[in-house]
């Protein structure tokens, strides 16, 4: 039996108070020599598995703490050649490590909100920026002094993009870059007239006729005396 010691949750000021029960063996009988200090070397070895395991956990994740401890415990290790050795382990939490690892947990979701909205206004800054319309306006508003100086502001920023949508996984956003990009490059009434029919025709070939309905109820002939494609 192990005495009660405290060991490092993940956050390094904040401990668990371990109990370990612990039993080895010695695996060469015909080597009794060492049979007198069996008990140190077993010790040390199952206070290592413990700490090494206990530092990975949070003391307000008792219970995952607990099951990660003795799984690991429980399974015969090798404390030195010809010493198996294998335990179980109590664990407690102290009022004064639980308040500090609340403390804590209150101080990370504090920070991460911080930097999420930093990020955010940084994300609404790029989409200004990567706009030209949008670009202008925002340096009237902020330096109507300097309006000769937006020029200068557009060199810098060169080919600044727009921010990606959070939300979008890989091919999602691939098609919306390249949906975005043709739609930019249809000049005409004829070219977007040529890219509804072929879309239409693909959604058919889908199977997805509520939005093939909705690309042609969408679908305006193209404007009188246009230009043709």
């Amino acid at each position: 039996m192990l005495s009660d010691e405290r060991m490092a949750s993940c956050i390094s000021s904040v401990r668990f108070t371990v109990r370990i029960t612990g039993s080895w063996q010695w695996t060469h009988p015909d080597d009794t020599g060492r049979q007198g200090d069996l008990a140190l070397p077993a010790r040390e070895h199952l206070r290592r598995q413990a700490a090494g395991i206990l530092c990975r956990h949070s003391v307000l994740d008792l219970a995952a703490a607990h099951d990660a401890i003795n799984s690991g415990l429980s399974r015969i290790g090798c404390a030195m050649p010809g010493l198996e050795v294998s335990g179980m382990a109590e664990l407690s939490v102290a009022a004064a490590d639980r308040a500090l690892a609340e403390e804590h947990d209150r101080r990370q979701q504090a920070a991460d909100l911080e930097h999420g909205e930093e990020l955010h206004r940084l994300a609404q800054l790029q989409q200004v920026l990567a706009d030209p319309d949008l670009r202008r306006v925002w340096w009237m508003a902020q330096f109507p002094d300097r309006f000769n100086d937006l020029g200068s502001l557009a060199e810098v920023l060169g080919g600044l993009p727009a921010p990606q949508e959070a939300q979008d996984d890989d091919l999602r956003g691939d098609v919306r870059r390249l949906t975005d990009g043709l739609v930019t490059a249809l000049h005409t009434p004829q070219q977007r007239e040529v890219f509804l029919q072929a879309l239409v025709q693909t959604l058919t070939a889908l199977g997805h006729h509520h939005l093939t309905t909705a690309a042609v109820l969408q679908h305006r002939p193209h404007d009188p005396g246009s230009t043709p494609a």
